[in-house]
């Protein structure tokens, strides 16, 4: 695991290892699948050097957004920016998305 997240809100850090892990099973490209059992279309990006990921997220046929950068730091940990939205909703998503089976059988 790459270490600790940190943010504006400091979430216990066995949330934090878990955000990392799903984020790391998501695949760098884009993928539907569903949230809180609504679609979602979500597009995630990984920096040729590693040290940065992006995600978006969209409601397919909704109005919510999800958008965070991870940043990994020269240390140890990472750096998690929300894009005008709470810590708590990135980590939340990020722990409840699940990429529909298509998506899932082409990581």
């Amino acid at each position: 695991m790459p270490g600790a997240v940190t943010s504006c809100r400091e979430a216990p850090a066995p949330v934090l290892a878990r955000f990392e892990e799903a984020l790391a099973r998501l695949p760098g490209r884009y993928m539907d699948g569903s949230f809180c059992g609504r679609p979602w279309g979500v597009t995630v990006k990984r920096s040729e050097d590693g040290k940065r990921i992006w995600l978006y997220g969209e409601e397919l046929g909704g109005t919510d957004i999800v958008s965070f950068n991870l940043y990994r730091l020269a240390g140890s940990g990472s750096l998690l920016k929300p894009c005008e939205m709470s810590s708590d909703k990135v980590i939340e998503f990020v722990l409840g998305f699940e990429p529909s089976s298509e998506a899932a059988s082409l990581r």
